[in-house]
């Protein structure tokens, strides 16, 4: 059966709306807050021309226990790639910031994990990408990013032997995407991000199961939303 996770949230919150190297503060709240300098970058690339991010061919390398942070310039990177393939509705560019397929083939006790990766989850994940993009409208292209709220607090262990897996990881469910159109900020969610080798990666967008086709936008908001508490499989 399901878990839900009933644990205060520690928010953690990444300001992502313009690229390049970011910078952290910490609020009388304890939450940490990565602020993105106000100029154009390459989301994949750091300052000095070196990608944030693991390999990755690093999916092959074996897990760690090490618990991802959502300050880092990788996860900075990540949401960046999602938020411009969402900006743009497609998923090119969007296969950066969901978790890799080396990786995935460690972790599931399936009979064909790769076939899994790339029919259910990656297809799932072009779908969710269009619809959150179908989200912002007709002024999709001028949607600002104002940043990313991770429930740092809602992270949990997975353990091997739940969720048809053979390895563990830790999820967080819920993060929120905030973006601005005009005056107007609202917020959907990220129904579920992993971590490999302490990076998190997207692995569900709009919903972790789905009662029919076609793609989810997970709780759409006014404002930054609040990220809630859910089941893990």
């Amino acid at each position: 059966m399901p878990r839900v996770i009933k644990i205060a949230v520690a928010a953690c919150v990444c300001l992502a709306g313009c690229g390049g190297q970011a910078r952290s503060t910490a609020t009388s709240s304890g939450n940490v807050v990565t602020h993105a300098p106000p100029r154009p970058a390459r989301a994949r690339r750091a300052v000095a021309g070196v990608d944030p991010c693991p390999p990755r061919s690093s999916g092959t390398l074996p897990q760690t226990g090490r618990l991802p942070t959502a300050s880092s310039a990788c996860f900075h990177a990540i949401t960046q790639a999602l938020w411009q393939a969402i900006r743009q509705g497609t998923a090119r560019g969007a296969l950066y910031a969901f978790f890799p397929l080396p990786a995935y083939e460690q972790v599931k006790a399936i009979g064909d994990p790769h076939a899994d990766y790339d029919t259910r989850l990656l297809g799932e994940y072009a779908l969710d990408i269009r619809a959150a993009h179908r989200l912002l409208g007709q002024d999709a292209g001028a949607a600002q990013l104002v940043g990313t709220i991770v429930p740092q607090g809602y992270a949990h262990w997975i353990s091997p032997g739940a969720c048809d897996n053979r390895l563990g990881y830790y999820e967080v469910p819920n993060a929120r995407v905030v973006y601005r159109v005009g005056q107007h900020v609202s917020s959907f969610g990220i129904a579920s991000m992993i971590s490999w080798r302490g990076t998190w990666y997207v692995v569900h967008l709009g919903a972790v199961t789905r009662s029919g086709p076609g793609g989810t936008v997970d709780d759409p908001s006014d404002g930054p939303g609040t990220p809630a508490p859910s089941s893990t499989c």
